[in-house]
């Protein structure tokens, strides 16, 4: 089963062509990367598939679902993590919680999530008193509440130090293993490298790679992610230049 199914997705802004027909596909248990620079269209693509925002084209499937007929009961089934959150100014961290699990019918225990990422100590704290890598903690954690078949995640572990990085890390591999679809964003090629299965770079609005991770490695002069990254983002501009 196709998790997510997107085909000839283009989106314009303006007369802007952001996404130019790019299509892709995640398997159950399976991480998919989308990779560029800023700017390159990933925060619209998550968010046409996701269903906030409507594509010009193209035909998107997430859990079978239509995200943009079928938002509210697709999102019982989704997790979203993105990179700032806005919140109440004066909220707890268990309040916060509270308050989001109000919205799912069987949510996950936040106080089990909390431990699992290191924040149970500070579940009376203010959330706006919390570091930038706790509350980047924290919006994993909120992500988790609905018990997600498929789970979004923006920038992982920016924020965080290299142990807690390696932390999540070693969490979001379980949630693979235990069967979990991920889509995530990232400029951290080390992580991508340890964490996806598929890959997609985007630049100006279409693919210049699509594929597994060892693949584009393999295709490239070079034998680390990072490498094959910045070569498939300057290839095409060095072969205009010497053509």
């Amino acid at each position: 089963m196709k998790t997510i199914n997107v085909e000839n997705l283009s989106k314009a802004y303006d007369q802007k062509e952001v996404l130019k027909g790019i299509s892709f596909s995640v398997d159950k248990g399976e991480v998919f990367g989308l990779l560029g620079a800023n700017g390159a269209g990933k925060t619209t693509t998550i968010e046409c598939v996701l269903g906030t925002r409507v594509a010009d084209q193209g035909k998107i499937s997430v859990l079978e679902k239509d995200p943009r007929k079928e938002r509210k009961l697709l999102f019982k089934h989704v997790g979203v993590q993105f990179q700032e959150g806005s919140y109440q100014d004066k909220i707890k961290v268990n309040e916060l919680c509270e308050e989001t699990s109000s919205f799912y019918t069987n949510p996950q225990d936040y106080k089990v999530l909390l431990k699992q990422f290191g924040l149970e100590e500070k579940i009376s704290s203010m959330v706006k008193e919390l570091s930038g890598g706790q509350r980047q903690r924290l919006f994993i954690v909120l992500a988790l509440l609905p018990n997600p078949e498929v789970l979004f995640l923006d920038e992982l572990t920016t924020g965080l130090d290299t142990q807690a990085r390696r932390f999540v890390w070693e969490s979001i591999k379980k949630l693979k293993e235990a069967g979990m679809s991920i889509f995530l964003t990232s400029h951290f090629m080390d992580e991508v490298e340890i964490l996806c299965d598929q890959i997609g770079i985007l630049k100006e609005g279409r693919f210049i790679y699509y594929g597994s991770v060892k693949d584009a490695i393999k295709e490239s002069p070079y034998e680390t992610l990072e490498d094959a990254y910045l070569w498939y983002i300057n290839k095409e501009d060095n072969d205009i230049e010497n053509f």
